[in-house]
């Protein structure tokens, strides 16, 4: 399968690209067998996702997802973004090819991870899901830090620049 028109456009010209500043959650994730890495950023009021952004280093489909995700989450109060699921993001792409589908998967998780951010910054309930799915995130976190270390420094130092 190839990349969809929708695919290689947002790739192109990609929605909502950048670091936003006094953002209210940052998630970060990654996938070190492919090297794709996402930031996720959000603002929120009144439980509500105002505005959010994303940083990506990653190949066309972790681009694509990114972008896609922004769109669809824009506007969407926080418990409405926890709901979309894989198959969402892939429809919204019109599909990606097989080898691909862990980058919508890592769009998930950012977001995920910055609403996880956003709810413990402010002290808000944090659903068991999404308490369990950030445990997890963490925990394969940790496992790639011990293994990739350096490469991970390397990273975030381009991160900060």
């Amino acid at each position: 399968m190839a990349y969809s028109k929708k695919v290689l456009d947002l790739f192109r010209k990609p929605k909502n690209a950048g670091k936003m500043k006094d953002y209210d959650g940052v998630g970060k994730v990654g996938n070190p067998v492919c090297g794709d890495v996402m930031w996720l950023y959000i603002k929120v009021k009144d439980d509500v996702i105002i505005d959010i952004t994303f940083e990506t280093f990653g190949c066309i489909a972790a681009l694509a997802s990114s972008s896609i995700i922004t769109d669809m989450v824009k506007g969407r109060s926080i418990e409405d973004a926890l709901k979309i699921v894989k198959d969402d993001v892939l429809n919204e792409l019109d599909g990606l090819p097989p080898v691909k589908i862990h980058c919508s998967v890592l769009s998930i998780d950012a977001l995920q991870e910055a609403i996880y951010d956003y709810l413990s910054k402010n002290k808000k309930e944090i659903s068991e899901f999404l308490e369990r799915r950030h445990q997890e995130l963490e925990k394969e976190r940790k496992e790639v830090e011990v293994k990739y270390k350096d490469w991970i420094q390397k990273e975030e130092d381009l991160h900060e620049e």
